[in-house]
């Protein structure tokens, strides 16, 4: 039996209707980096899938496809959340940033720089989740602890060990 007053975890994605949809691809709205595009998804499309394979936003990595490793790690009205673990018809009128939006124009984001200026990048299969999940840690905590930092990336697994990289890159950033 479902427990309906149990709050949902962080990142989960709410139901944008009570209809039923499928087993047909749908035609949904997404806004993301700004841009409205209309897709049509088969109801079971993650936001990741939706991503990479219609948007052609291939930043956005997929590893575990099981939201263990936040790769896939987008921004969804601001906060970082997993997008293998979020349906694209579940979106609704929310807004996504990936790390494609993340840079102004020519200009990387502070935490991108900062990436590159402490070689927090080794393979780069993680670093765009982990840039979008340390980017939306400064967007709310300009001046974090390294403890904040530490916690922030908890839910990222690197391969590579870049970690004390990642956190000098994000201590320099709040510098």
């Amino acid at each position: 039996m479902l427990d309906d007053t149990l709050p949902d975890p962080p990142g989960c994605a709410q139901v944008a209707t009570n209809d039923t949809v499928g087993p047909s691809a749908v035609p949904i709205r997404l806004e993301v980096n700004g841009v409205a595009h209309t897709l049509s998804v088969s109801p079971s499309t993650t936001l990741a899938e939706a991503l990479r394979e219609q948007l052609e936003l291939s930043g956005t990595k997929v590893a575990c496809d099981r939201g263990a490793c936040s790769a896939c790690t987008v921004w969804l009205d601001g906060a970082p959340v997993p997008s293998c673990m979020v349906l694209a018809v579940d979106v609704g009128a929310r807004k996504v940033i990936t790390i494609e939006g993340l840079a102004d124009g020519d200009r990387l984001h502070p935490v991108q720089s900062a990436f590159i200026a402490q070689d927090a990048i080794q393979c780069g299969f993680c670093t765009p989740g982990l840039v979008m999940s340390c980017a939306a840690l400064l967007e709310r905590n300009p001046h974090p602890t390294e403890d904040e930092v530490k916690a922030a990336i908890g839910g990222h697994l690197c391969r590579c060990g870049t970690y004390p990289h990642v956190i000098a890159a994000v201590l320099d950033v709040a510098d």
